[in-house]
C-alpha cells in the first residue's frame, strides 16, 4: 500500500470526491482506496460563501472504499489547507448523524441545548425564585 494523501477525484458517473486516498498496486492492477470520502459543494449568498459537506456513500457504515482506476476520470492531490481542515473536522465531528422526526425535522439534543421539559425547566425556576432547596 502507497502513501495516503489528500486528493479530488472525479468519477465517470460525474461525481466530485474529497477524501483521504491510497493506491494499492497488487498484482499490476491498482486500486484507489478512499477512506471517509465526501462530497462538497460551495454555495454563495447574500450572507457570504459557503460549503455543504456529505458523505459519499450516505447510508454505508464503513469508513473505507475501493474504487477501480477505469471509474476515475481524473485525480489531484490537494494541499489546500482550508479544504482538508474543513474535511477533517467533518469526519471528526461524531454527531454528524442527526436523528430526524416525522416530516424531516431534526430532533433536539442536548448539544443542541436541549436539557429539559418545558415544565421541568419552569418548576426549576418557581423553586429558585422562592428559595426552595432541593432535597
Amino acid at each position: 500500500m502507497g502513501e495516503e494523501f489528500y486528493c479530488i477525484l472525479k468519477l465517470v458517473s460525474g461525481e466530485e470526491i474529497l477524501s483521504l486516498v491510497m493506491v494499492d498496486e497488487n498484482d499490476g492492477d491498482p486500486i484507489i482506496v478512499l477512506q471517509n470520502p465526501v462530497t462538497m459543494k460551495a454555495y454563495h449568498n447574500h450572507h457570504g460563501a459557503h460549503i455543504k459537506v456529505k458523505p459519499w456513500m450516505e447510508l454505508a457504515s464503513d469508513d473505507f472504499f475501493m474504487i477501480k482506476l477505469d471509474k476515475i476520470i481524473t485525480m489531484t492531490e490537494t494541499k489546500d489547507k482550508k479544504l482538508i481542515e474543513i474535511y477533517n473536522d467533518y469526519i471528526k465531528d461524531d454527531d454528524s448523524v442527526e436523528s430526524y422526526g416525522s416530516g424531516g425535522s431534526v430532533k433536539p439534543s442536548t448539544k443542541m441545548g436541549y436539557i429539559s421539559s418545558v415544565e421541568d425547566a419552569r418548576n426549576n425556576l418557581e423553586k429558585i425564585f422562592k428559595g426552595i432547596k432541593e432535597s
